[in-house]
């Protein structure tokens, strides 16, 4: 029983950088563009936050730093297809190459001024990042390591993925939004601000999808710096945005369900099934293929995909 609370807990961390960039790419593919930049975005945020820890001492200026680098990263998308009705694939595509590229480059560059030969956090942030205790909550058997037992990013993850879902399904700025995503011509005749709000809801996505991004730099690789340290969890984080149904709230469930992917090689018993640990990396992105290729066969509407997902808005041609 404690080994298996284990790998769901391993799970639940696993999964939480994939929470933060399903629900950023969310945001944006529901005012009907698809951002195929969640990598770039998400790398350009990991840069951004361990930087800023780095030379502040400061976890809450790491954070803003984070979704700050986020949402600038998101405005370049935006500014290219909303308002010069770039083609959303390209320029998604784009921005992950750059993004990547970028992050690598400015790590490489300070770390060449490092005496030790590499850039690792200081205690003060570190020290934030650390699981949380709830006296008397945290000390229940079970519950207690399930529920309350994870570092501040998990739970301002499911807190963000909640509000999302409450914003999106449950006011009117929230049902407009999805108005526009499905039909931006008719949501404009309303008298909806069409362009003012496919920018909103893009930039927000950007920083949310920075701050998974920066668990990413500042939790799994234990606050040191290491390149290339997203590691493709972006292209499963747009991916995931399908199998949670365009729902925030289902993100939860489905980001958890590929952490436990991430991690089960080190849980599944050998005596159970041997496999080379190269057939489990692979695993969350066979997965993920699989999820585009059933969801392709399925009719577009039975799975929540906004009718306007992907087209550009001409205003003109209304």
């Amino acid at each position: 029983m404690d080994f298996f609370i284990k790998f769901l807990v391993a799970a639940v961390l696993a999964g939480t950088p994939l929470l933060f960039g399903t629900v950023g790419e969310i945001a944006a593919e529901k005012v009907g563009h698809l951002n195929l930049g969640v990598e770039g975005m998400m790398s350009i945020g990991a840069c951004a936050g361990f930087m800023a820890g780095y030379y502040s001492d400061s976890f809450l200026l790491a954070l803003l730093a984070a979704f700050g680098a986020g949402v600038l990263s998101a405005l370049i998308y935006a500014v290219l297809t909303i308002t010069f009705m770039a083609n959303q694939n390209v320029t998604g595509l784009t921005l992950t190459i750059f993004g990547v590229g970028l992050s690598n480059f400015i790590g490489l560059y300070v770390l060449s001024f490092s005496e030790s030969g590499t850039l690792k956090l200081p205690e003060t942030i570190t020290a934030h990042m650390r699981d949380i205790h709830i006296p008397g909550l945290s000390d229940l058997p079970v519950v207690g390591e399930l529920l309350f037992s994870y570092n501040p990013f998990v739970y301002m993850g499911i807190v963000l993925a909640l509000v999302m879902q409450f914003y999106l399904f449950h006011t009117k700025t929230g049902l407009n939004v999805c108005a526009i995503g499905e039909n931006p011509a008719a949501a404009d005749a309303a008298g909806i601000r069409v362009i003012y709000w496919k920018y909103v809801n893009c930039l927000l996505g950007g920083g949310i999808c920075g701050i998974g991004g920066a668990y990413c730099s500042m939790i799994i690789n234990g606050g040191v710096w290491i390149s290339d340290n997203v590691a493709g969890l972006g292209w499963i984080a747009v991916a995931l945005v399908i199998f949670a149904g365009w729902k925030p709230g289902y993100a939860i469930f489905g980001s958890f369900v590929f952490g436990a992917l991430r991690v089960l090689k080190y849980y599944m018993p050998k005596e159970i099934l041997d496999l080379p640990v190269a057939i489990y990396d692979m695993l969350p992105f066979i997965i993920t293929a699989l999820v585009l290729v059933i969801s392709s066969m399925k009719k577009s509407r039975s799975i929540g995909l906004p009718a306007g997902l992907g087209v550009n808005y001409y205003r003109e041609e209304r």
